[in-house]
């Protein structure tokens, strides 16, 4: 049956390395934060200027003053460090972060990324989300295979504006796990959620994916 996405965080936590730099959008991905294995040092990092975010506060730990690029309210780990936006988007744009966890609204079969414009609403830009699948050296997606509509959310092409082009190394939705293969130009199914087939997976996925290898079920 499909995943929670308490599951689908979980199973992208074991994508985190010890010592890593990473940086969680906004949405689904926060909960990634949740489910770092005990023992494993990973530092969070946030567009607005913090590296060392620690975990969401109680009601009387909040301070306002101190937030994340999605102006939720955070705390800051012994050890964190505070900088400007500039210096943070060096860190992006340098290639200094090791990792970035991100949701999505399309993702093509050839691993371009469409999340920062939602159709109706008015927004006032895509904020740090290009810079970070240009900048970092894996990019992982989670997010629902499909839309509440029911309409794939893997396609051939994406139809909203892109944030980023062939960017995208791994797809964790609450179906499967997508990997991308760079020779094949395509995503190969690795990982199914349990109880869910092959079938199934394509019957939701407009876009081409391989699945010439018999993947594993998804340890959640």
């Amino acid at each position: 049956m499909p995943l929670t996405r308490d599951q689908i965080t979980k199973r992208a936590a074991r994508e985190l390395r010890d010592g890593y730099i990473v940086n969680l959008g906004i949405g689904m991905p926060t909960l990634v934060a949740n489910h770092i294995p005990d023992g494993m040092d990973v530092w969070l990092q946030s567009e607005n200027g913090l590296l060392g975010i620690g975990p969401f506060p109680t009601e009387e730990h909040v301070d306002a003053d101190l937030i994340n690029a999605g102006k939720q309210t955070i705390t800051a780990r012994q050890g964190a460090s505070y900088f400007s936006s500039a210096d943070s988007f060096a860190m992006i744009r340098g290639g200094h972060i090791d990792m970035c966890i991100l949701g999505a609204m399309e993702i093509s079969q050839a691993g371009d990324i469409a999340n920062w414009m939602i159709p109706g609403k008015m927004i006032k830009g895509m904020g740090g989300a290009m810079d970070l699948v240009a900048g970092v050296k894996k990019v992982v997606v989670t997010m629902d295979h499909c839309s509440k509509k029911g309409d794939p959310k893997i396609v051939p092409q994406c139809s909203l504006p892109l944030t980023g082009q062939a960017c995208i190394d791994m797809i964790i939705t609450d179906l499967c796990v997508l990997e991308f293969d760079h020779d094949a130009g395509r995503f190969r199914l690795t990982e199914l959620a349990p109880g869910v087939t092959i079938d199934e997976v394509r019957s939701k996925t407009a876009a081409e994916i391989l699945t010439d290898r018999a993947p594993v079920e998804m340890g959640v």
